[in-house]
């Protein structure tokens, strides 16, 4: 069954609607009905609409600014509005109560200083929630390298073939942003490190999925949700290195 929070967004696929109650949970679990939210890279504004139409105030931001005309377009709520802005040049410091940051890092040449930033900019015993590939996962090793590597050869066109002619349409329902190179692969122990060398304290973690988003796999996972939500589920129990991403939330400690 679909929550009433999900209807405000693209998301169809089962692992998408995985980290959106994810994400939805952990912004509950600060017992805060007015608090104060930056979406950083929220690309077409899934995440900031399925959060404004829970009553949390919500600032969507993106450097792409076809992305944040996408969100605009679809936003009707007064509590969220959406920018083209970057992260790191808000002159902020304890602003917000929650700071979501979902599949951006990897595709950042600095993410450390992002999270600098995201640091500075949360209030004390605020909530940050990041989720990223699991850079070392078998999707990103199977699938993501593999065919970045062939767009490298200038392959492109081929590629774009392929996957039409399976019935893929190679978009992306996250953003309309048309560079969404993975530049930095996270293993756990590289992601925990930069999330605890920062200062943050994790509140939670979760897998997302195993299988489902790899070919061949996906040629089936993607026609049947029930095949889907058996990969998310038993994702839940694998071990945190096999599954394909990460999903956390921290807090910044009142000092």
């Amino acid at each position: 069954m679909i929550k009433d929070y999900a209807k405000y967004t693209t998301y169809k696929d089962v692992e998408d609607l995985k980290r959106l109650d994810f994400i939805i949970n952990s912004v509950r679990a600060l017992n805060n009905p007015n608090a104060k939210i930056l979406d950083i890279g929220c690309g077409n504004g899934n995440m900031s609409l399925a959060l404004g139409s829970l009553g949390y105030f919500v600032t969507g931001i993106d450097i792409d600014k076809t992305s944040i005309e996408h969100a605009t377009i679809l936003n009707t709520f007064k509590n969220v509005k959406f920018e083209v802005n970057d992260a790191n040049s808000l002159a902020v410091k304890d602003a917000f109560d929650v700071v979501v940051c979902s599949e951006v890092l990897e595709h950042l040449k600095q993410p450390r200083e992002l999270t600098e930033s995201i640091y500075r900019i949360l209030k004390p015993g605020g909530v940050f929630i990041a989720t990223v590939p699991n850079g070392y996962g078998p999707r990103e090793v199977l699938i993501t390298r593999p065919m970045q590597w062939l767009h490298q050869k200038g392959w492109d066109k081929q590629i774009v073939a392929f996957k039409k002619l399976l019935g893929y349409d190679a978009k992306t329902m996250q953003s309309s942003n048309e560079d969404l190179l993975h530049i930095h692969f996270f293993s756990l122990t590289a992601f925990m490190r930069l999330m605890h060398d920062i200062g943050f304290v994790n509140i939670d973690f979760s897998n997302a999925d195993f299988l489902e988003r790899i070919f061949p796999f996906s040629f089936f996972t993607r026609r049947i949700k029930l095949l889907q939500s058996f990969d998310c589920w038993i994702a839940n129990y694998l071990p945190r290195q096999l599954t394909c991403g990460f999903y956390t939330s921290w807090t910044k400690v009142v000092k």
